[in-house]
Formats: structure tokens, sequence, C-alpha cells
């Protein structure tokens, strides 16, 4: 049973079917989230989450079965433990309406097993957790960046651009927007130009009116050089240096861990090649022991007939 449960888990066929299972539990939510089409064939998709999550219990059980006397060695890869986890929440006895949102939340998570299926998916997100500490210094860099610039802008646009540098978590806001590139010209011209000039038309004034700032306060002021060398300082700095320190560990990361999985599988080809070479040795003994057996039987029979034929001579 132990071995055919492990073949069973083992096999390329079973990762596909369980990977074809993935991708219909994926389409299944999808169409949850359809609530006409979900009403009009409740039945229909209840039984196919059914028979998904039977499939996904078999799994499991097919993969503990398979670990023999020690079903705890299941347990010691965190993508088993990620499987269980799903499995084990979706067979939770919820009846309040108030956690049914965290039972569909698990349906969704289980098109993430798709990660755990696919080894070129588990070395990505093996990369991100690697990442994670050096993300962490270079999050406080671009923090530090960030918080620079929007003091600077705070003080130099407040007054003649309200909407975007108003304050300083304002200030932030714009740049985090300025940094992925997305229309930061526009707010580069508004300080150019000056408000008065560019961006700022009568829908923009009535906002600023509902924001507590009349049109009064907006002191429209350009200023050409130091806007063109503030922004332009900023995206240099920030979209091409530091978010770009974001993409080399990560990249650093993905390397490591392509590495690490590298490693692991040379180690369990040795461990395949060791076992494999002790069975030989086994066989090898065995053959030898077969061998000094019948050896010594044929060694009985010829000592036999040697004793037959010196007693002949002397019976004459």
């Amino acid at each position: 049973m132990v071995e055919l449960c492990k073949k069973i888990s083992e096999s390329k066929a079973f990762t596909n079917f369980i990977l074809c299972v993935i991708g219909a539990a994926a389409v299944v939510v999808g169409m949850q989230t359809y609530k006409a089409f979900e009403l009009e064939h409740r039945a229909v998709l209840d039984t196919l989450d059914a028979v998904i999550l039977g499939i996904f219990i078999f799994e499991v059980v097919i993969k503990i079965v398979a670990q023999g006397r020690q079903p705890q060695n299941y347990f010691k890869d965190a993508w088993n433990i990620f499987d269980f986890s799903i499995v084990a929440v979706c067979l939770l006895p919820i009846q309040s309406n108030d956690f049914v949102a965290v039972l569909r939340l698990a349906r969704v998570l289980r098109v993430l097993k798709l990660v755990s299926a696919i080894p070129r998916l588990q070395v990505l997100v093996g990369a991100v957790l690697k990442s994670i500490p050096s993300i962490g210094y270079v999050f406080l860099l671009a923090t530090l960046h960030f918080y620079i610039y929007g003091c600077m802008a705070t003080f130099l646009y407040s007054e003649n651009d309200p909407v975007h540098f108003r304050n300083l978590q304002t200030s932030m806001l714009s740049l985090f927007r300025a940094v992925t590139l997305e229309d930061w010209t526009d707010l580069m011209y508004i300080n150019m130009y000056g408000s008065a000039n560019y961006g700022y038309d009568a829908s923009t004034y009535e906002m600023l009116a509902e924001m507590g700032i009349s049109q009064d306060e907006v002191k429209s002021s350009a200023s050409p050089f130091t806007a063109a060398l503030f922004f332009v300082s900023f995206i240099l700095t920030g979209a091409m240096i530091v978010l770009n320190l974001f993409v080399g560990v990560m990249l650093t990361g993905m390397e490591d861990a392509k590495k690490e999985q590298e490693l692991a599988s040379r180690l369990e080809k040795n461990g395949e090649e060791q076992i494999d070479l002790k069975e030989e040795f086994a066989k090898l003994d065995q053959h030898l022991q077969e061998f000094t057996t019948e050896m010594a039987q044929r060694l009985e029979v010829l000592n036999r007939l040697a004793e037959k034929q010196n007693e002949k001579p002397g019976s004459s």
C-alpha cells in the first residue's frame, strides 16, 4: 500500500492530473464571482466544488500514506503544510454567514496550489521570501528618499499646487505616483508654469473648495528651472535607482533560490544512488552466500568420492 501510494504521488500523470484539477478550481471560483450565474447554477457549482475538494483530500491522504511509518515527514515540507491548511479550512463546518467570506477566500487560495505543484513557481516564491530582509533595507532607503523629497515639495509647491502637495502625506503620495511614471510630467508642468496656467480648471477649484481651500488661497507661481530640476532629479534617483534596487535584490534572491533547489535535487539524487548501492551490495552478499554454500556442498561431495577411492585398495 505504501509503495503504491509513493508511486502514485511521484508519478508525472498524477501531478498533471492535480494541475488540471487546480485549473478547474480556478474556473469554478471565477464562475462564482458572477452572482446571477451562481444563483442559476448553484447546484452544479457546489457539486464541482465538492468533487474538487474531494480530490485535494485524496491527494493529501496519498502523500501522507506514501511516507509509510513516518507520516509526520509530510509536514516537513512547507508546501505540503500550505496544501493541508487550505484543505483543512475548506473542511471547517462554517454555517454562519459571517464566515462565508472566509470559506470563499479559502476556495480562492486553492488556486495557489499551482505554486506548490510547479517547481519553477516554487523558485520564484522562494526568491521573494529570501529577498525579504534585503527588501526591508531597500524599502527603508526608499522611505527616506520619499520623505526628503516630500518635505521639499511641500515647502516649495504647497501654495501653487495644493491638490498634490498641500501637506507631507499628500506630497509623498503624489511622489509615489510620479515614481511609477504615471503622468509625472503633469506634476512637473503645473509647478513649472504655475497652476493658473496649466492643470487647474473650474472643477479643480470646486474640489479644493470641498476640501476647505478657497481659490484665493491658491497662489499660482511659476518656477521653470526649480521644478524641472526637482522632478527630473527625483525621477532619476527614485525610478531609475531606488526601484531598480528592488529588481536587483529579487534577481539575487532568485539566483540563490535556484542554486538551493539544484543542490537539494542533487542531494536527493545522490541519496537515491546510495540506496541503490546498498541494494546492490545486499544482492552481492546474497550471491556470495549462495556461492559459498554451493562450493561447500561440492567440496563435501568431492571429499566423499576421495574417501571411497581410498577405501577400495584397502579392501582388496
